[in-house]
């Protein structure tokens, strides 16, 4: 599996999409499965039994991604970040489990590839973004594994999206020209002090 899917891609509106993986399924049926033979061939009580696999199913389910949605909505000026995690939920009762995240879009400035390490599998990758006001925050909580070439083809239709590339070059030149600007007034500064001083000594 990529690291996002696109769910919607207009002019205004781009929504991405991430499920678990075939790695979150496979260590759910794992580690059910242990719990399921423990149970099986152990002559224990029923309650011991059920503990194993209930013990084991929650195991499963706390080292499961999570599914996440992330919404980029022009029109509005809004980057909304959806995840749901059914460890969560059941462990709360139904009563947490989603989480929303809803950022200004005008303070992103860049997206960029970084590095996680992934527990027991080594290391992943995964999307931050990096605002003006100097925070970062992930597109998803959850890194993929493998190469990051699926990471930077979402990064680059990010970019392409809401037009980062251009937004920094434009950034950079005014920059410039603020710099620019300080250093004339300044040496205009230095002139003028140079002048008085002349003229105090005439």
């Amino acid at each position: 599996m990529g690291y996002m899917i696109v769910e919607e891609h207009s002019s205004n509106l781009l929504h991405l999409k991430r499920s678990p993986g075939i790695r979150s399924w496979s260590l759910l049926v794992g580690i059910g499965s242990i719990g399921l033979a423990a149970a099986y061939y152990s002559s224990d009580s029923v309650l011991w039994k059920l503990f194993y696999v209930t013990g084991c199913v929650f195991v499963a389910m706390q080292n499961m991604e999570e599914w996440e949605e992330a919404l980029f909505d022009k029109t509005k000026n809004m980057i909304e970040l959806k995840t749901f995690s059914l460890y969560a939920l059941i462990l709360t009762m139904w009563k947490r489990g989603h989480e929303r995240v809803v950022l200004d879009l005008r303070h992103l400035r860049d997206v960029c590839v970084q590095e996680e390490k992934v527990r027991y599998l080594g290391k992943g990758y995964l999307l931050v973004l990096r605002l003006a006001t100097g925070f970062s925050y992930p597109l998803t909580h959850s890194a993929t594994m493998g190469g990051r070439s699926d990471v930077e083809a979402v990064g680059s239709l990010l970019k392409r999206f809401l037009g980062l590339d251009e937004l920094q070059r434009r950034l950079a030149q005014e920059e410039e020209e603020d710099l620019a600007t300080r250093e004339e007034d300044e040496d205009e500064q230095d002139h003028s002090s140079e002048s008085d001083v002349n003229e105090g000594e005439l």
